[in-house]
């Protein structure tokens, strides 16, 4: 749905109809102080990092080959001796990269409380761009587009100011050359090696047209965080009938009628509760952020050893 309510009073960080670059360099303060990455090395389902900058390429040890490892990897000597496939792990990178994937669906452009879900999009991605920076990692950002370049990996508060920069860009309107979320899972499965961290902004319907089998490779090579965007009123909607404006028409809606109202749940409860119920089990961490919450409630989610759901 693309129809858009009228909007509650401006707060002080913007019209929270559109996001402002201003708005989004001060929620540095948000994300927090600057803190070390974990010692350690990479492993099947861990990040293992170096709080040192530069690429480390010291092998640390071999294991069974799984599904969406880097065949160049594979150590042929434990594989000729087992007769299994084996593949090398080498000491992980030792500058993170944080990589955050932002849905463009024409359905996040829409708000009734505090500002549109498109906006709370653009400031948790800002979040967790500052996430990054606190954190030493390199950042870019991506969008489903078959056009437009990924912004690409880079470190410090530059790396942080160019990824605001797009997120301020792409959250303004919806972008006339959207491809879908798929189109931008598969171009950040192009930029992703083992142990980086992926944050994905999406309409909770767009992660539902993701194929579920996507999921547990993402997993389990990287640290994955969904946040599914909604608003107050698709999730308590009130019985009542509502007036919307769609393409300059007035459309009215039944909510107080049993079937416009269940049709109303399958559009936007099914998906959240759906997303809830099965990433969780496929290793991504989930949360569901209203465009009326804080936009760094989320942060809880970085750095867990289990997915948690929220």
């Amino acid at each position: 749905m693309t129809m858009q309510l009228s909007h509650s009073t401006p707060g002080p960080e913007g019209d929270g109809i559109v996001p402002r670059l201003s708005e989004l360099v001060a929620l540095r303060a948000a994300a927090g102080g600057r803190r070390h990455a974990p010692k350690g090395r990479f492993g099947v389902s861990g990040h293992a990092l170096s709080p040192l900058r530069g690429r480390g390429m010291e092998y640390a040890e071999s294991r069974e080959y799984s599904i969406g490892d880097d065949a160049r990897h594979i150590d042929w000597r434990l594989t000729a001796r087992t007769g299994r496939a084996h593949t090398k792990l080498f000491q992980a990178e030792r500058e993170r990269l944080s990589l955050i994937v932002a849905d463009t669906a024409a359905s996040l452009y829409f708000g009734t409380r505090v500002r549109f879900k498109s906006v709370q999009a653009a400031r948790a991605g800002a979040v967790a761009a500052w996430a990054a920076v606190r954190d030493g990692d390199r950042i870019a950002a991506l969008r489903g587009s078959l056009r437009e370049a990924p912004v690409t990996p880079a470190g410090g508060a530059r790396g942080a100011l160019r990824v605001l920069d797009a997120l301020v860009r792409w959250y303004a309107q919806p972008p006339a050359d959207d491809a879908g979320l798929e189109v931008a899972l598969d171009h950040a499965a192009r930029l992703l090696r083992p142990g980086s961290r992926l944050v994905l902004l999406a309409d909770p319907r767009s992660i539902a047209a993701v194929p579920p089998q996507r999921w547990p490779g993402l997993a389990q090579h990287h640290e994955v965080i969904v946040l599914l965007l909604s608003d107050p009123l698709e999730m308590r909607p009130p019985k009542a009938m509502l007036p919307f404006s769609s393409g300059g028409h007035r459309v009215e809606v039944d909510l107080a009628a049993p079937t416009p109202r269940q049709r109303w749940r399958e559009e936007f409860s099914a998906p959240i509760e759906e997303a809830l119920q099965r990433l969780p089990a496929r290793g991504v961490r989930v949360q569901v952020l209203s465009s009326s919450d804080d936009s760094e409630s989320w942060l809880p989610l970085l750095g867990r050893s289990r997915p948690l759901v929220a």
